[in-house]
């Protein structure tokens, strides 16, 4: 018996040792899969709004995107083909390994086994989402009529962006060479926008800036990039690896105050941000 509890005693404390000298096992410093104390909760950016189609089917791993979206710390985040799995993982790891909580709403128009997993005849969610550092209402959630070669959709909820109610949308629109399907989900999204004093949109268009089909939308907000204005001279930054811009933040009755965008080696789409003063 007194060997049983001196042998149990050596291995706790040769336990104990080994941890000291491997480390925490997270480069954050927290334990992996455990939640950071409640002192490293770290502020958002109030202003800044980010959109980013997070690419899927893709072998990129959750806690790598959230680190991507963790470096710009934004008050709102609309993700495009997107898994609901995915957007707990990426929730969960904002949350655990980098100190930001957001609310969390999604507008998924496919239920797809091929995309998402889960079992052939229960497969996961897939579509838009949107993430808040804010309560969200008045949440919609509306296919187009015609998606095109996959169904589409948009989502739209009511949140605080620099501490004022701005209504956001998130869309992807169908794929490439559907201009004409893409010409009336514009129509469709931008009479939902006009309905709003102050709306943000964000998404991933699947059309160059000076594409007929977004006419409606250029019409009614205004892109927070200048070199991405119909009016405007210049090139517009590219959004996508295969040097198009396709990813875009469009302003209704609020002051863009700067974009950047940021090449992900975890997308074939890169990550949009920009800060926004709607007072």
């Amino acid at each position: 018996m007194v060997l049983g509890r001196c042998a149990r005693w050596l291995v706790g404390v040769m336990t104990a040792v080994c941890m000291l000298l491997v480390g925490p096992s997270a480069p954050s410093g927290a334990l992996l899969g455990a939640s950071l104390p409640v002192g490293a909760v770290k502020d958002v950016v109030p202003n800044r709004v980010v959109t980013w189609n997070i690419c899927n089917p893709c072998d990129t791993g959750n806690a790598d995107r959230a680190a991507e979206i963790a470096a710009y710390a934004p008050q709102v985040i609309g993700l495009q083909e997107a898994c609901v799995r995915d957007v707990e993982s990426i929730r969960e790891h904002l949350r655990n390994l980098h100190g930001l909580v957001y609310h969390v709403e999604y507008g998924t128009v496919l239920r797809k086994w091929g995309r998402c997993g889960g079992a052939p005849w229960s497969p996961g969610a897939y579509g838009q989402a949107i993430l808040s550092a804010a309560p969200m209402t008045d949440v919609v959630s509306v296919e187009y009529p015609d998606g095109g070669s996959e169904d589409r959709g948009y989502m739209a909820v009511t949140t605080a962006v620099d501490g004022q109610p701005v209504r956001v949308f998130n869309t992807h629109l169908a794929q490439r060479r559907q201009e004409a399907v893409r010409a009336e989900q514009v129509r469709v999204l931008a009479a939902a926008a006009a309905r709003h004093e102050r709306a943000i949109l964000l998404g991933d268009f699947n059309a160059v800036p000076d594409a007929a089909e977004l006419t409606p939308i250029q019409q009614l907000a205004v892109a927070t990039a200048p070199e991405c204005r119909p009016a405007e001279p210049g090139g517009c930054e590219a959004t996508t690896d295969w040097q198009l811009r396709f990813d875009y933040v469009f302003l209704r009755g609020i002051t863009p105050l700067g974009e950047r965008v940021h090449a992900s080696p975890y997308s074939d789409h890169h990550l949009v941000y920009a800060d926004v003063d709607p007072a």
